[in-house]
């Protein structure tokens, strides 16, 4: 897959986001992976581009049980509505951007999902912009019903803070999209590329697919 590059877009200019976003065909997030034990599927997709100096990734989500409980960042973020984005820049390490539908992001670089795994410092976490549908960091109980919402992610290049990357143009990764509920009353676990594993089970970078990134 290739990133596409659409330069002059500043993430605060919302309009233009959004115009940038519409010419960018979206990708389901749609992988039910363990269907007999978790079935509930809600419709997901994902849009990406970069400016260079931002990875653009946006989230649409349809779904009938939201909750939002988690307050503070790299807490329990997946316990809750939550999308995620893995990306490994190269075999070594990879980043788990996980993010809540009001905006309460978990970061870290690991090897894996035990193995030498650094909690993202707060600079980098602060150096991603996040735009949430929901009032950003108000929490609130699980709601049942026809929930719609969306959130886009301004990531830089140096939030991957375990490398010395300065532009996305051409970087060559890896990379694996996610939407899950863990503590939801129907917990469900979807992927973009599919994860074969026996049990829930997203930090496996051998699932991730290859992506580059345009010049």
């Amino acid at each position: 897959m290739k990133i596409r590059k659409i330069t002059g877009v500043s993430p605060d200019d919302r309009a233009a986001v959004e115009q940038a976003f519409a010419e960018i065909e979206p990708q389901p997030v749609a992988c039910c992976n363990w269907p007999a034990e978790f079935p509930y599927a809600p419709e997901v997709s994902f849009r990406m581009f970069h400016t260079g100096d931002r990875l653009m990734l946006r989230f649409d989500v349809a779904e009938s049980y939201t909750a939002a409980l988690v307050t503070e960042d790299n807490g329990e973020v997946w316990t809750d509505s939550c999308v995620e984005f893995f990306i490994a820049p190269d075999e070594g390490l990879y980043y788990n951007f996980e993010t809540t539908c009001i905006g309460r992001m978990l970061l870290s670089g690991r090897k894996s999902r035990t193995e030498d795994v650094q909690p993202a410092p707060a600079e980098a976490l602060a150096s991603v912009k996040r735009f949430t549908t929901y009032p950003f960091g108000e929490p609130f109980a699980e709601r049942e019903g026809d929930n719609r919402w969306s959130l886009t992610l301004a990531i830089p290049p140096q939030a991957l803070f375990r490398h010395a990357l300065t532009d996305w143009s051409g970087l060559e990764a890896r990379m694996n999209l996610y939407k899950c509920g863990d503590r939801l009353s129907h917990p469900h676990f979807l992927s973009w590329k599919p994860v074969r594993t026996e049990n829930p089970d997203f930090h496996r970078p051998e699932f991730f697919e290859a992506v580059t990134f345009e010049k």
